[in-house]
Order: C-alpha cells, then sequence, then structure tokens
C-alpha cells in the first residue's frame, strides 16, 4: 500500500525550496495580517484574547500559552468558523493531528529565510529534546514516514542543514513484511541501513499516518517528534482526543476556557449508530476512530447514506458519533443547539464553500508558538436543501488527501487555500478568529498531552491495561497486543534485537 520502504541519506546543504514547497506557495505572498499574527507573540495574543473575552481568567490563559507539554511538542488542529441560531461566531476544532501537514502550504514569512518553517518547528522544537538530560548521544538522526513526502524531504533537509550531520529518510509501513524499522537494543530505535548492518537512532521525526503503534512502541529512548504514545492518546485516535478534550474542560471549568468540539458520542457499536443519528435528528457524522487523512468519517445526511455506512466493512468495532455541521437550513441537533457553516465568501456565482483552518502548532521550552497556517474548501458548493442520493461529502469533505485504488496517496491542491493576498480574503477571517484559532489548538494539545502522561506508569511504561480500559476496542487492542510483555510477538522482537 502506498510507499515502498526504503532509505535515503540527506546531507547538509541539499534543502531545495522547489520540491519541498507546492509551486504556488514558492510565488505567494503572505497576507499582511497573517504576518502580523505570527508576530505578535504570546504576551500580546494573551492581552489581546483577554481584553475581548472579560470572562476568561488572565492567568489562565498566559499558563495555557506558556505550558511546556512533556509528549506533543507538535500538532495540527482542523477547525471550522461556524455560527449558532444566535449569530454568535465560533472556532469549532473537528479533530487535532500529532503528524500535521503544512509546511509545504506555508508562505515564507521572511524571504531571507528559504527554509520557512521547517527550520522554525526543528530549531525550536526538537532540537531543544535532543539536547536534554538523558537524551541518548550515539546514534543518526532519522525522518520516518509513509507519506507525504513533499514535507519529509523538506525535514530531513532542513535538520541535515541544521545538525550538520547526514539524516536518514526512511519511507517504512506498518504492514512492511520486511521491516526496515525495529526496536533495539537498548529500548531505542533501529533502521537497517543499506549495507544490512542496523543503526541506532538518537532521534526521529515521525510522519507515519497509518497505524503507527503496529510496529513503533509508544515509548522508546529515542527521541521521537511525536512520539507513538502521542498517536494513541488522541493524535491519531479520535475516541481517545473526545475523551482528553472532556477531562481536560473539566479541568478549565473555574477559568472560562474551554475546547469547542461539535457534540462527541464515543465508545459507540455499529448496531448502535442509527440510534444515535436519529437522536441528533437524522444527521450526522460517524468516525473510525484511528483513520486519518479524510478516511473514515462519513457525513451521514439521508438514510442512503446511513444505509451505506452500516453495509460497509470495518475493521475496528468502536466507532464515534458527532453532531454534524451543515447549513441553515439542515444541521444536527445536540445539546448546545444547532452550528451552521460560515464558509467561504460567497464567489461570483453565489456559491458559498464549506472550509476549514488548519493550526499548525510547536512547543518550545518557552511554551507554543504557531508554526504554519492553511485552509481547504470542499468539493462542491454548500446547499440549502439535502437530497436523497446526493454526496453530502463533497460538500462537506474538506481533506485534500485522496488514495488511489493502488493504495498510494494524492493531493487535490487545486482546493488549497493559502494565507496569500489572494485567498486569505475569501475565507472571511479576522485576526481575532486567528488568535482564536491558535487558542484552541494550543487547549487541545495540552489535553492530547495530558491524557498522554496518564498512559505512562511511575516507571516510565505505557500503561496497556488502563489503555484497553479507556478505548475498549478489542480490534485495536489486537494491534498493540505485541506491547505486552508476556505477548510471543514483542519476545521475537527482543530475540532478534
Amino acid at each position: 500500500m502506498g510507499i515502498e520502504s526504503g532509505i535515503t541519506r540527506v546531507s547538509p546543504m541539499s534543502f531545495d525550496a522547489q520540491r519541498h514547497f507546492y509551486p504556488q506557495v514558492l510565488n505567494a505572498h503572505i497576507h499582511p495580517l497573517v504576518r502580523h499574527f505570527f508576530t505578535l507573540g504570546n504576551e500580546r495574543i494573551a492581552k489581546r484574547y483577554c481584553h475581548l473575552h472579560p470572562e476568561v481568567s488572565p492567568e489562565a490563559v498566559s499558563r495555557a500559552l506558556e505550558h511546556i507539554p512533556t509528549y506533543m511538542r507538535w500538532g495540527g488542529s482542523d477547525l471550522f468558523y461556524t455560527t449558532d441560531e444566535h449569530g454568535v461566531r465560533k472556532m469549532v476544532v473537528i479533530e487535532t493531528n500529532s503528524s500535521p501537514s503544512g509546511q509545504k502550504s506555508m508562505p515564507i514569512l521572511q524571504e531571507v529565510q528559504e527554509q520557512g518553517s521547517y527550520k522554525l518547528l526543528l530549531e525550536r522544537a526538537f532540537l531543544p529534546m535532543l539536547k536534554k538530560r538523558g537524551a541518548p548521544k550515539q546514534g543518526v538522526l532519522a525522518v520516518l514516514y509513509d507519506k507525504n513526502e513533499m514535507e519529509t524531504t523538506g525535514y530531513a533537509a532542513a535538520l541535515a542543514d541544521l545538525t550538520g550531520e547526514d539524516v536518514y529518510l526512511v519511507a517504512c509501513r506498518y504492514d512492511d513484511p520486511d521491516p526496515i524499522v525495529r526496536l533495539g537494543a537498548e529500548n531505542m530505535l533501529e533502521l537497517r541501513d543499506d549495507s544490512g548492518q542496523w543503526q541506532p537512532i538518537r532521534g526521529a521525526i515521525k510522519y507515519v499516518t497509518q497505524r503507527p503503534w503496529k510496529f513503533i512502541p509508544p515509548i522508546c529512548r529515542t527521541v521521537v517528534l511525536n512520539p507513538t504514545l502521542v498517536c494513541l492518546a488522541g493524535g491519531r485516535n479520535k475516541l481517545l482526543a473526545a475523551k482528553a478534550y472532556d477531562l481536560h474542560n473539566g479541568d478549565l471549568e473555574d477559568t472560562g476556557l474551554s475546547i469547542r468540539t461539535p457534540e462527541t458520542i464515543w465508545d459507540v457499536a455499529l448496531r448502535e449508530v442509527p440510534l444515535w443519528i436519529e437522536r441528533m435528528g437524522g444527521i450526522g457524522v460517524v468516525k473510525v476512530p484511528y483513520s486519518n487523512a479524510g478516511q473514515g468519517v462519513y457525513t451521514i445526511t439521508t438514510r442512503g447514506e446511513l444505509d451505506a455506512f452500516m453495509a460497509a466493512e470495518h475493521p475496528y468495532e468502536r466507532f464515534i458519533v458527532q453532531s454534524l455541521i451543515g447549513n441553515i437550513g439542515w444541521s444536527s441537533r445536540s445539546a448546545n443547539g444547532r452550528l451552521y457553516h460560515i464558509g467561504l465568501v460567497p464567489d461570483r456565482h453565489g456559491d458559498i464553500y464549506v472550509a476549514d483552518v488548519r493550526f499548525m502548532v510547536g512547543a518550545s521550552e518557552e511554551g507554543f508558538f504557531p508554526v504554519a497556517l492553511y485552509a481547504r474548501q470542499a468539493r462542491s458548493p454548500l446547499t440549502s436543501t439535502i437530497t436523497e442520493g446526493e454526496d453530502s461529502w463533497n460538500m462537506l469533505g474538506t481533506n485534500l488527501s485522496i488514495k488511489a485504488l493502488d493504495g498510494a496517496w494524492d493531493t487535490e491542491s487545486r482546493r488549497l487555500l493559502l494565507m496569500d493576498s489572494r485567498n486569505f480574503n475569501r475565507l472571511g477571517l479576522g485576526l481575532d478568529d486567528l488568535i482564536e484559532g491558535y487558542i484552541q489548538t494550543i487547549l487541545t494539545m495540552t489535553a492530547i498531552d495530558e491524557m498522554a502522561i496518564r498512559l505512562v506508569n511511575t516507571k516510565g511504561k505505557f500503561r496497556r491495561r488502563f489503555f484497553s480500559t479507556l478505548n475498549p476496542d478489542p480490534a485495536l487492542i489486537r494491534e498493540i497486543d505485541w506491547l505486552d510483555p508476556q505477548s510471543d510477538a514483542l519476545a521475537a522482537t527482543k530475540e532478534n534485537s
């Protein structure tokens, strides 16, 4: 499926902007308002946010921005710009990703810095982790990936420049019959180089989007941005992310801050899905919790779409059901009322398209910082009514990734909206909306990070049994069985090491 496994050595001075950015990005001029947002700094952002939200504790806002995550130092949230029955506008989090794309879509903030935010993220989030006490000093540096070669090669080249050493670019898959990445001696990841020798990895950027927990352990001595633990805790697990958001909102209850999401029902068995869709007025979203890139997301607006979902084959046994954000004439009922898409500014035909905004955020030893920003529009315009037989995903789905029959990934870049002078105005967003999206993203990253902390015991080991109680999906638990010290799979891995 998708990429073929293989290793490439990337040397310093090999960064080529034309390989690591979309062509339209190279000639784009970032919108002045977006540039201004990226130069504000957390102190001014906090001041502005509190000025607009007098109900929020200023101390809580500053604490949130200055927080240093333990595990999740890099994330990207997808947000919808919405309104409700009373015209109150809200940035609503749809999901947060522990291996987010965005660098290739972000215009350069300063023309003299051709590596853009690639360098920013590595310099502020990753390199300090390598220098921490206890981090391995011996071993190679690597970028592990299973898609998005344009960005992963950019990370490898930028990292090689920053460190002055070759970086191994490792294409790997969870279903590889002859893995080139393994858990080796001293609980460190290892890669098999061209000579067949196993090399310890002291540090790695992980852009593995498909079931990384099947071959990369949650915790190891290798410094990983982000570790698989983060994926299981919510970065690639929508079920645990929903629980993490709920727990964090409980912690924030007295501060005025909260993570805003559609109403979410978790741990839903397949046979229960129609009941929850009915409860939401016959309209909703069903998600396979462990899928990504727009895969495993089903927008249900008609009986036909529900029947098609129920008839499909599903590899997992638990789902989440969310209220659907639609048009003013059709949207899910929820405990918090109905939300509607504001969408893009109408085009010359009067059509309004759904769009989401992706915020990529990093975390340094001083707290969070914005990294990249872009938007994506749906394929078809939003309609005022829903017709049986119509594919609502074309109106509501914004992800650009598409998967071919041979398993390879491609991107519909024509629907990409850059933060440049031409596209940004179509979003109808202002500076305060960007601040709102940034705050929402750091709250979700903190929530997932706190869930990750809960999944580690006092000895620094993954709490597999506790995880299985939080995530009672037998199919997923079977995929991480090799993490059980008593399992035959892990015993074989150690023996091979």
